[in-house]
């Protein structure tokens, strides 16, 4: 799979539509849009009438709508999971980053999927996109997208890894003369991790939490190695009495709660080093990691990759981003040039 950098020309905006947060990058402009993947709708018999509010103004709503209103998230795993809602979700977050009521109207967009997306799946996002006025809406694996705005130079003929943890997926990819050589994607990230704390929680103390404080938990005390004596107390709902409850958590039980879910994504990453070629796989021994993507942040998943695989990883600057800036860089042609041949 190559990608030719000159492909693409002229001024762009890039999109990274993710299972958490969407990230919207306008060239000359950076970064302009990055907001939770969240809409505020009516209930099922007054959906026709659309969203009420979108992604941080429909998030503040979490817990606290009256009835007939409920607040979902429609993607899910890195695609979308109603396509009316991702619609209109994203003609708001439009007008907000282009600061127009046109919102993309006529614009040239890049847009970013997991390799795990179906031809169908790409297709409800690009028709989702155009929905909303873009001139022309054109795809791009996220692994590519995302190591170009972690500056690597991914058109170079030498071997480089990337890991980019997102909410839903985690992709895997050796890059190679713009190319794609070896890679694995699984449909586990950040909100899993999440899932696995709050699960946890409801088995060992009779309590349940919300995503807002499981995510909380997670980045508090959540940890890849195993241990941490820190302490911190959260609430939630007793579920045998219904009434609130506090629990007290230490480091070490959320790190054995999210261990299986982290060991997930390691042996990814083992499986996409199994599968690399010997000459691109002799190379990382120099290039070594770099993690992408929000799960990035996990403290410690590092070392523990570093642990498993024998090559040194480093955190990309700035990881949440690298996805819509990657992706900017290559609809524009900023500071990238394709291979050429001889």
């Amino acid at each position: 799979m190559f990608f030719s950098a000159g492909a693409l020309f002229g001024r762009a905006a890039a999109i990274d539509l993710g299972t958490v947060n969407t990230v919207v990058a306008i060239e000359g402009r950076g970064i302009v849009l990055n907001e939770p993947t969240a809409a505020a709708v009516y209930t099922e018999a007054q959906r026709e009438r659309g969203i009420i509010s979108s992604g941080a103004d429909a998030e503040r709503l979490y817990g606290r709508t009256p009835g007939g209103v409920n607040i979902i998230y429609p993607m899910k795993d890195g695609v979308i999971a109603d396509i009316s809602a991702v619609g209109d979700m994203l003609g708001d977050f439009f007008i907000k980053a282009f600061g127009r009521r046109r919102g993309a109207a006529g614009a040239r967009l890049t847009i970013c999927l997991p390799l795990c997306a179906t031809e169908l799946e790409q297709r409800a996002l690009t028709d989702a996109v155009k929905a909303c006025g873009a001139r022309e809406a054109t795809i791009i694996p996220e692994p590519l997208a995302a190591a170009a705005g972690a500056g690597m130079d991914i058109f170079a003929p030498v071997g480089s890894m990337l890991v980019d943890i997102g909410g839903g997926t985690t992709d895997t990819a050796v890059i190679s003369y713009g190319g794609i050589a070896a890679n694995d994607s699984i449909k586990t990230g950040g909100r899993h991790i999440d899932g696995a704390i709050a699960d946890y929680i409801a088995a060992q103390y009779g309590v349940r939490i919300g995503e807002k404080t499981a995510e909380e938990i997670k980045l508090s005390l959540g940890a890849a190695l195993i241990g941490g004596m820190e302490r911190r107390q959260f609430k939630g709902r007793s579920l045998k009495t219904g009434l609130p409850e506090c629990v007290a958590l230490t480091g070490g039980e959320v790190s054995h709660a999210i261990a299986p879910t982290v060991r997930k994504i390691v042996d990814s990453v083992r499986r996409t080093l199994s599968e690399t070629p010997p000459e691109l796989a002799a190379d990382l021994i120099d290039t070594g990691i770099v993690l992408t993507g929000g799960g990035a942040k996990l403290r410690g998943l590092d070392k523990l990759i570093s642990h498993e695989t024998g090559l040194k990883v480093s955190i990309a600057e700035d990881p949440m981003y690298c996805v819509a800036l990657g992706a900017l860089k290559l609809g524009s042609g900023e500071d990238m040039d394709a291979p050429r041949y001889a």
